[in-house]
C-alpha cells in the first residue's frame, strides 16, 4: 500500500494571483503560475505545496481542498462509497500532471484523491 500522505493542499481564491502574492509575502512560498489551467502552485520548501483554485460552485471560499496520495484512484472511491461517503467528482486527468478525485466523507467534508503522472513521486 502506497503511503497515505498529504501531497497538495488547495486553497480557493477569487483572485489567484493576488492570493499568491499575499501568501509569498507572507510565509515566502515559491509561486508558479500555470496559464493553460489559470492555477497558481504554492510550493513552502518542505512539507506538502498546493495551489490556489479560482472560487467555484465545487471550490467555494472557507473549504480547503486536501488531496492524498493515492495508488489506486478507482479502488479508493470504491471504498468511499462502501464506508458511507460519496464521490463527488469521478477520477479525472490534469494533464500532462496526474489524477485526481474528489469524495465527501459521511460528515459532509470533501476531501481528494492525487495520483502523479511520474511513478516516483506515488511510493
Amino acid at each position: 500500500m502506497s503511503k497515505r500522505n498529504v501531497v497538495h493542499i488547495e486553497i480557493p481564491a477569487v483572485d489567484i494571483k493576488a492570493a499568491g502574492k499575499f501568501y509569498e509575502g507572507l510565509f515566502g512560498w515559491k509561486l508558479t503560475h500555470d496559464e493553460t489551467l489559470n492555477y497558481m502552485m504554492w510550493d513552502p520548501t518542505e512539507g506538502p505545496g498546493g495551489g490556489f483554485a479560482e472560487v467555484t460552485e465545487e471550490y467555494p471560499v472557507g473549504q480547503l481542498l486536501v488531496h492524498i496520495a493515492s495508488e489506486d484512484i478507482e479502488a479508493d472511491l470504491k471504498a468511499v462509497e462502501r464506508l458511507g461517503g460519496k464521490v463527488a467528482k469521478p477520477k479525472t486527468e490534469i494533464p500532462g500532471i496526474g489524477w485526481y478525485a474528489i469524495f465527501r466523507d459521511p460528515t459532509g467534508n470533501a476531501m481528494a484523491l492525487y495520483t502523479s503522472m511520474n511513478p516516483d513521486f506515488n511510493k
